[in-house]
Order: structure tokens, then C-alpha cells, then sequence
């Protein structure tokens, strides 16, 4: 079972408010920002920070205006780096990369990278341990903003790339340690193109499936059967791209999927809607429950109804699966991965770091950091820790936008920012403090 964390006293709780970034709180999920204070924003954020949402905890709808605040993207700041908790470093592995998103570890230790401003594949190569890519060449080019990256078959000797862009999926044939592809690409499956334009997909732990998660085509409109077909969903496919089958339906964005290590439970990362207020609701990671229902655009986390879409909904409220892990709304959550090294302590062996690439609807700007997702023996405690942040400026500017994540061989950990163009590394030598 998990532990139910105590919540913070009120006092701490106010001062946790008051001072914002300077504290530091304990690694261990004993003390858990609740309530109102667990929405917080940018100027609360700090490493070591936790939080805990739960469904008691949300506005209804409307509770405030809602808000445009676009952010202003400004060049990194001379010296600066992201603040990561005690004993951990940080410092840039690439550099002036195109829009740098979705990440993978080929089996050779290769880092492949989506660029998907550039509409290409990256391959960043290293020495275990090194703190910087040693050489960066382009694997492929592809159309149409590529995301999502997978090696098939599983295991050590992968034959295939496959590589989701907004309008395909395509495989490229593949030998470990290749750094361009050998061939052309072949189209495996057509994608519906516009709206949420990230696909991402993975290969079933047995090699027998192909899985592809699809954005909604908008915010909340549902066009009707042909307009959203495919959307809002994770698919299956075989590997050569027939028996297409629904897995989950009324994600809303499922920005990206990952089975768990040594097992068969899938889980995504996803963002949720939009304008209804600066907390509701909330984006979240969750496992997926095969035939699932999470509620697009009908309902939200849960039996909550948007009086804005009218329609039949195809399941009822009760019938609506409750996410896992509740975040910060408009968060707009993106990458994830889960930790299965040594380099880190013991604690975070299993644990889940998600990026949030940070928000637009809200009046106090959220997201912008790399958080760490709480499991206890695979199950999410509903916990989870600032781990990375500082990409925000003190007067609201923002420098870096967190998007992949993916662990190196040497278990450091490896997160991408399409804002500066930087894959970040992470790494833990247990002495001194982060940047």
C-alpha cells in the first residue's frame, strides 16, 4: 500500500507561500504541498518541492477568468542553468538543436533525437559517463514535425526505426551503431494530420504490437465520426501497420506512452483542456486500461462534465476512468520516462520524470520544469517533485521549455528544451548542490 503523506502544517504551509523558490523541501514524500497550495505557480517552484492534487481539490469551473498569457521567450541568461536538487548536476549534453522534442536510447548507448523543427532525425552519440555528445549527425530527414521514435524488435539487435511525424508512421531499416539510415523510409501507416501534432509510438514489450498515441483535433469540439476518427486515442497496430484497434479513446492529448519497465502496464502522459479557469483541470499521467474511457471531450477527471460540449457521450460519467497522478492545469505536460538506473539514489529506482513544458491559459504562469512522479511498487502515490526548474525568469520571461526525457546508459538522465535548443544531462555525484 502506499503511504498517505502528511500534509504540511498550515504554518509551513503559509511559509512555504511566502518564501516561494528559496526553500528546499526533504526528497522523502513526507511532507506534501496540498490543497491550494499544491497548484502554486512558477515562483513556488523549487527543487525538492512536492505536491499532491486530488479530484477534492478542484475548482469549478470558472472559479476564475480564463486567462491568455502566452510567454515571451528570451535567450538564456549569461551563467544560468537549471536548479536541480542537492548532489545532482546539470549542464548542456547538445546544443543549438532545431526544436528539440522526443528522445531514445538505441541499444548501443546512441541517443536518437526528434528535431522536429528541422523535420529530422538526430543521432547524438557519447562515452558512457561523458557530460557532452562527442558527435551529432542526421539519421533521416522526415516530414511533417517528427516525434515519436521506436526500435523494433525489441531487445539488442533492432532491424526497423519507426519514426510517428503528424501525417505517418514510417520505418527505416536499422542496424545498431548505424548513425544514417540505410534506406529509404516506408510508410507504414497514415496519421490524421492538424490539430495536436505529436504521435508518438512504442513497441509492445512482447514485439508483436506497435502502439501510436493521436491528439484531439481542438480543445473541445467534437466534429463528429469521419472529423475525429483516430483522434483522441492510442492505437495498436501490427508492425507492418494492419489491425488498427482502439486501445484507449477521450485522451485528450496523450503526448506520450511508455510501458513500465518488466511489465505489460502502459502508461501516458496527458494534456487536458483548456478555458475553464486558471486550476481546472488538471493534465495528468496514468497507467491505461485497455478499452478505457479518460473522458474527451465530454467529461473531465472523471464524472465531471463540460456544460460547454453537448452530445451523447459514448460512456457515462461513472464509467470514466480517474487518472493517476493530477498536475498542475495547463501544465501541458509532454515527455516522460521512467528511472530504472543506479547512478541516482535507490529511492528514485522506478520513479517517473515528466516534462512540463509549462502554460499559456493561466493568470500565473506553471509548468516550465522536470518533475518526478512518486510509485510505490509501480502504483503512483499521486505524489510528485519539482526536480528541474529555474527556466523562468523573475520578471516572467521564459528561456526553456522542458519536452523529452530519456536515460542515458551511464543512468544520468537526459531532458530536451525546444526553447533554447539544449538537451540537458542530469547526473548524481552525491556532493555539493545543483545549479
Amino acid at each position: 500500500m502506499a503511504r498517505s503523506p502528511r500534509a504540511i502544517p498550515t504554518a509551513i504551509a503559509a511559509l512555504v507561500v511566502a518564501i516561494g523558490a528559496t526553500i528546499v523541501m526533504p526528497r522523502a514524500a513526507d511532507r506534501v504541498l496540498t490543497g491550494a497550495a499544491a497548484f502554486g505557480d512558477y515562483t513556488k517552484d523549487a527543487p525538492g518541492v512536492w505536491r499532491k492534487i486530488t479530484i477534492a481539490d478542484l475548482p469549478p469551473p470558472y472559479a476564475t477568468e480564463s486567462a491568455s498569457n502566452f510567454s515571451r521567450r528570451v535567450a538564456r541568461p549569461a551563467g544560468a542553468l537549471p536548479k536541480v536538487p542537492s548532489g545532482f548536476s546539470v549542464s548542456a549534453f547538445a546544443e543549438k538543436l532545431n526544436a528539440p522534442r522526443q528522445m531514445k536510447l538505441a541499444p548501443n548507448g546512441d541517443i536518437f533525437l526528434a528535431e522536429s523543427g528541422g523535420d529530422r532525425i538526430r543521432v547524438l552519440r557519447a562515452a558512457a559517463g561523458a557530460a557532452r555528445a562527442e558527435s551529432d549527425r542526421v539519421f533521416a530527414e522526415v516530414s511533417s514535425r517528427p516525434y515519436g521514435i521506436a526500435f523494433y524488435p525489441p531487445g539488442p539487435n533492432p532491424q526497423w526505426v519507426y519514426i510517428a511525424s503528424t501525417t505517418k508512421l514510417v520505418r527505416f531499416p536499422y542496424h545498431v551503431g548505424d548513425t544514417e539510415a540505410r534506406g529509404a523510409a516506408e510508410t507504414i501507416a497514415s496519421l490524421p494530420a492538424g490539430g495536436h501534432w505529436t504521435r508518438d509510438v512504442i513497441v509492445s514489450p512482447d514485439g508483436k504490437k506497435l502502439l501510436v498515441s493521436i491528439g484531439s483535433s481542438s480543445n473541445i469540439q467534437d466534429f463528429g465520426p469521419e472529423a475525429e476518427r483516430d483522434r483522441a486515442d492510442i492505437l495498436e497496430f501490427n508492425p507492418d501497420g494492419s489491425g488498427k484497434r482502439v486501445i484507449a479513446s477521450g485522451t485528450r492529448n496523450p503526448v506520450t506512452i511508455a510501458f513500465a519497465p518488466g511489465s505489460n502496464t502502459l502508461w501516458a502522459a496527458v494534456q487536458e483542456r483548456d478555458l475553464l479557469g486558471d486550476n481546472l483541470p488538471p493534465d495528468y499521467v496514468t497507467h491505461i486500461q485497455d478499452g478505457g474511457n479518460y473522458g474527451w471531450p465530454y467529461f473531465y477527471t472523471g464524472n465531471h462534465r463540460d456544460a460547454r460540449v453537448k452530445g451523447t457521450p459514448p460512456v457515462s460519467g461513472e464509467r470514466v476512468i480517474v487518472p493517476d497522478v493530477l498536475l498542475q492545469p495547463h501544465s501541458a505536460v509532454l515527455g516522460m520516462a521512467f528511472y530504472t538506473g543506479t547512478q541516482f539514489p535507490a529511492e528514485y529506482r522506478g520513479d517517473i520524470f515528466a516534462a512540463l513544458h509549462g502554460s499559456w491559459n493561466r493568470t500565473n504562469r506553471t509548468g516550465y520544469k522536470l518533475i518526478r512522479i512518486k510509485l510505490n511498487s509501480g502504483k503512483a502515490t499521486g505524489d510528485y517533485e519539482d526536480f528541474m526548474t529555474g527556466f523562468v525568469t523573475t520578471s516572467g520571461e521564459v528561456w526553456g521549455r522542458p519536452v523529452g526525457v530519456v536515460m542515458a546508459q551511464d543512468g544520468s538522465l537526459l531532458m530536451s528544451d525546444d526553447a533554447s535548443g539544449t538537451v540537458w544531462r542530469i547526473a548524481y555525484s552525491g556532493e555539493g548542490r545543483g545549479g
